[in-house]
């Protein structure tokens, strides 16, 4: 074997300029794959983090996933007559025996649950008018199933408790009001009821559409904003394993017919472009090493073609088919190997330069840099995809040397 070694390291060192220029191409596609899997695994990551410690793990809505049937049409399904114009019952939206339900449902274990009432406000402060979202909580419930509480810059939740008609910002909610701690706003509903609220805590999760558009106040103070008494639109939950939350969302809404949607489904949208991204990212750093195999396999059958006549005195020798075949295999080996030390080195370099990057930017969520993931196994995929592409390109041409017969090369060569 050390002499197959040595016989490739000589054909590589022979034509110096192309086997730097493939080690070259393998090194820029690892390097180039190894600071774009961190950048984006990186940020998906922390956006997931984010979200699953920000948000709750399932939210049960006062609705349905399908519009119920009208009374006709569940009598006569398959009728040849049918009626236009029906319009469903008025009725009081909201979760029925919310409190029974929360009780049901944490039995289950492992699951926490909270009520909530949502609804859209607007909070005049002067001459400024903001619409918003009013998040009617219980204090004590709602630091089971979110860590609003952790997130706050300044006062206390419990503020809520201890002060009449207390409300808490979110920090882009409060920035665009121009509020601070104890100022007094006045908060509009669409029922027409006009609070004045004290502000007694504000928050910032980092998520964006959380510290933008939400404000907080006791579930009681909530109902009677939005004239709708002892009425909760939402049970928030919180699970111990965040990996069985779609499975729960599935089997709550078979059990209690509302619409429940887990982490994962409410945030489908972004979970979809992170795919995309991925793809993006997987065929633009492949297509660089598919790239660099080509260079491999011109090499090798540039090689073999000048030395035809080696082949064929390697063969005499007494070299049998598989060691000239490994002798090109090693060959596409070597340059797959060092162009991954390389490509490691490279990847390591730029991950760096772009960690050391700062810029604010605030998008879903807030960040003052690139937020990287420093994962190893980002160099054993992208070493493993390398020598994987090294050795295919290496291929062919090792076949097609193997093949070569010692005879048919003299008679050639005559």
């Amino acid at each position: 074997m050390r002499v197959l070694f040595d016989i490739a390291l000589a054909h590589l060192a022979n034509r110096k300029r192309q086997s730097v220029v493939s080690i070259g191409g393998v090194a820029m596609g690892v390097g180039f794959f190894i600071a774009m899997a961190a950048m984006m695994s990186g940020f998906q990551s922390y956006f997931i983090a984010k979200v699953i410690d920000v948000s709750p793990h399932v939210v049960m809505k006062d609705e349905f996933r399908r519009a119920p049937l009208q009374p006709i049409n569940r009598t006569y399904p398959n009728a040849a007559v049918f009626l236009q114009g029906l319009r469903p019952l008025d009725e009081l939206r909201g979760i029925r025996e919310a409190r029974a339900t929360i009780e049901q449902i944490e039995n289950m274990g492992g699951i926490a649950a909270a009520p909530t009432l949502r609804g859209p406000i607007i909070l005049r402060y002067g001459s400024k008018d903001v619409s918003g979202t009013m998040v009617g909580i219980e204090p004590a419930r709602e630091r089971r199933v979110t860590n609003i509480e952790s997130d706050m810059v300044t006062g206390k939740l419990e503020g809520l408790l201890s002060t009449a008609n207390g409300i808490v910002l979110g920090a882009g909610l409060a920035s665009k009001l121009g509020v601070g701690m104890n100022d007094t706003l006045s908060a509009i509903s669409p029922a027409g009821i006009v609070l004045a609220m004290k502000v007694v805590g504000i928050f910032s999760t980092g998520v964006t559409t959380i510290d933008n558009f939400e404000a907080y106040s006791l579930l009681k103070k909530s109902q009677i904003l939005q004239n709708r008494a002892n009425v909760v639109n939402q049970l928030r939950m919180r699970l111990d394993d965040v990996k069985l939350a779609r499975l729960t969302a599935d089997a709550l809404e078979a059990r209690y017919g509302y619409r429940t949607e887990s982490w994962e489904e409410a945030n489908s949208n972004v979970l979809g472009i992170f795919v995309i991204q991925n793809a993006i990212m997987y065929s633009s750093v492949g297509a660089i090493l598919v790239v660099a195999g080509f260079g491999i396999f011109n090499i090798l059958s540039t090689v073999i073609y000048e030395k035809t006549r080696d082949i064929a005195i390697l063969r005499s020798l007494g070299f049998s088919e598989g060691d000239v075949r490994r002798i090109f295999l090693t060959q596409g080996v070597i340059v797959g190997l060092l162009g991954t030390a390389l490509g490691w080195v490279l990847g390591f370099a730029l991950t760096e330069l772009l960690a050391s990057i700062k810029f604010n930017m605030e998008g879903f969520v807030k960040t003052e840099g690139f937020v990287l993931d420093r994962s190893f196994r980002h160099y054993w995929l992208v070493a493993i995809f390398a020598l994987v592409i090294s050795g295919l390109a290496a291929f062919l041409p090792a076949r097609r040397a193997a093949r070569l017969r010692p005879v048919d090369i003299i008679r050639g060569a005559a």
